[in-house]
């Protein structure tokens, strides 16, 4: 069995074919899967799909990319986090790749949700590109470490892998990994510590392979699993073994009846 970590099933595109792409999960052998706030004007939208399906949960938070927001406070983010579906706080994080400027209010805001997070001890998703060293500094700072959480479609070096692990968070994997060009992830894929891993489509981008440059969806993350248990030549089953107990462990949703 699998576990997408990270998707976003109310975005248009997906929640229009929502059916069948619950159906297809099934026949992939795809258990669970994590949809991700990115606003919340459109949070409720997130919070009704995890309300409406046993094997779906939610988080709250809003993408450092969303620059016309209302920024969101430490105290309206822990109140949305009350509820037993949401089991997480997210996604949040620097991106130095789109914006440019003075991005202190992107700072803030995932200073706001570290704070949030500590509030209602749930674990952060945290999503970083083109930033990395402030993205660590702040989760020091802000002491992320005391609720830990996921390094999201991870695609930096070895070294920052390592440490956010010493925060006590996990580093999830996408279907980037599957690229021919993702040298450097591949490596971190194969050494990485067992205990420490998630996969995830974050679809309906990233498609893996052979998918690429298609709609992404949850069924496709076994493909994600099939490159990791390749490049480090053990069984899938291990891999799907690991990456479903580090989600029970990491969000600690109920399990029904899944036992590993």
């Amino acid at each position: 069995m699998f576990i997408d970590s990270h998707c976003h099933l109310d975005f248009p595109d997906l929640a229009k074919d929502l059916d069948q792409i619950l159906l297809n999960m099934q026949h992939n052998q795809v258990t669970h899967a994590l949809c991700v706030s990115v606003d919340l004007p459109h949070f409720p939208r997130v919070r009704a799909l995890a309300e409406a399906h046993d094997n779906l949960f939610a988080s709250v938070g809003v993408h450092p990319d969303y620059e016309d927001q209302i920024e969101p406070q430490a105290e309206q983010i822990a109140a949305l986090a009350d509820h037993p579906k949401v089991i997480a706080i997210g996604e949040t994080g620097l991106d130095y790749f789109r914006l440019q400027g003075d991005l202190e209010w992107q700072r803030e805001r995932f200073r706001q949700h570290i704070r949030a997070a500590r509030k209602v001890n749930k674990p952060l998703i945290i999503h970083t590109r083109a930033a990395a060293e402030d993205t660590l500094r702040i989760m020091r700072e802000e002491g992320a470490g005391q609720v830990g959480g996921v390094m999201h479609c991870f695609t930096e070096n070895w070294e920052v892998a390592q440490q956010a692990i010493a925060m006590d968070f996990y580093i999830s994997f996408s279907g980037i990994v599957t690229f021919k060009n993702a040298v450097a992830l591949k490596e971190v894929a194969k050494n990485i510590q067992l205990d420490r891993m998630l996969i995830e489509t974050d679809s309906p981008y990233l498609a893996p392979v052979p998918f690429r440059g298609k709609q992404n969806e949850p069924a496709f993350v076994r493909h994600v699993a099939e490159e990791i248990a390749r490049l480090r030549d053990t069984n899938l089953e291990d891999i799907a073994a690991a990456t479903t107990n580090n989600f029970f462990n990491l969000f600690k949703p109920p399990r029904n009846g899944v036992h590993i």
